[in-house]
């Protein structure tokens, strides 16, 4: 399923459908599932699995990539507040002693906070250095946040940015993606069945039944279809990964496009970033 695949800036190469871990750890009960569930997906190839310091679930995510972390891609965030200068680097120590791994591939800042870039940047770029990171980026950031990275020093070696993107919050489309695509940076959407409710739409019903496939099948072949985009689903059991798994051998047709677009207008105009 590798002709789904996403290529970093630095040349590595990941499959385009990941894992998210949002609100995940949180169950004791459930722990042992979710932990299932993310080894199948890296088995199947679903490499990228993305956690954040924020989560409080970095140690269950340690736990699930253990003897597998060679073929992990893995992603990490620090929150905003954290990024000072010094910050970073102290985030980054404590996520990599929780993830029990001495490198992640992929650091993101959270979202603009308080702190000056050009030191969360300086910071990255160290940790880069030092090989606790291989990448950094951002998450939650639009043209204008982007523009300001892009324009301190070693900002344009950013790797990615990570936004709430799926059928029901297609702002991005609008100049995001475009500025995005032209740099050829890498887009990771997060939420991309929009927390479940994309599978009651009934067009998606209609399109899915077509394919034999479930909505959420159909959202995520969807986003899957643009170049330089990883979805990152989240699924607590091993049946729900294998089903998100699907979604790469499906090919929309025109007409389900057109079909999507009348009931997710593309946006006309800018429209303000959407996160949760």
């Amino acid at each position: 399923m590798m002709e789904h695949s996403v290529i970093f800036p630095d040349h590595r190469k990941v499959c385009a459908l990941g894992q998210g871990t949002w609100k995940m750890g949180k169950s004791a009960l459930r722990e042992a599932d979710e932990i299932d569930a993310l080894r199948a997906g890296i088995e199947l190839g679903m490499s990228v699995v993305d956690t954040a310091e924020m989560y409080g679930n970095e140690e269950m995510v340690g736990a699930a990539i253990r003897g597998l972390r060679d073929r992990v891609f893995l992603v990490t965030k620090v929150l905003p507040g954290n990024a000072s200068r010094t910050g970073t680097k102290a985030a980054c120590e404590r996520s990599l002693n929780r993830l029990k791994t001495d490198y992640v591939d992929l650091f993101l800042l959270h979202w603009g906070g308080p702190h000056p870039i050009e030191d969360t940047v300086a910071s990255m770029i160290e940790l880069q250095q030092e090989g606790k990171i291989k990448a950094w980026g951002v998450s939650n950031m639009d043209v204008p946040e982007m523009e300001r990275f892009y324009a301190v020093p070693g900002g344009v070696s950013c790797a990615a940015n990570q936004i709430l993107y799926n059928l029901a919050h297609r702002g991005v489309e609008y100049d995001l993606l475009p500025w995005c695509r032209e740099r050829h940076l890498p887009v990771m959407a997060y939420s991309p069945a929009d927390e479940g409710r994309l599978s009651r739409n009934p067009v998606l019903m209609e399109i899915a039944q077509k394919h034999e496939a479930t909505p959420v099948q159909i959202a995520l072949a969807w986003i899957l279809r643009c170049p330089g985009m990883i979805a990152i689903p989240k699924a607590g059991s091993v049946t729900h990964v294998q089903e998100n798994y699907r979604s790469l051998s499906i090919r929309l047709t025109a007409e389900d496009v057109d079909l999507l677009d009348g009931a997710f207008p593309p946006p006309v105009r800018k429209v303000h970033l959407d996160s949760w």
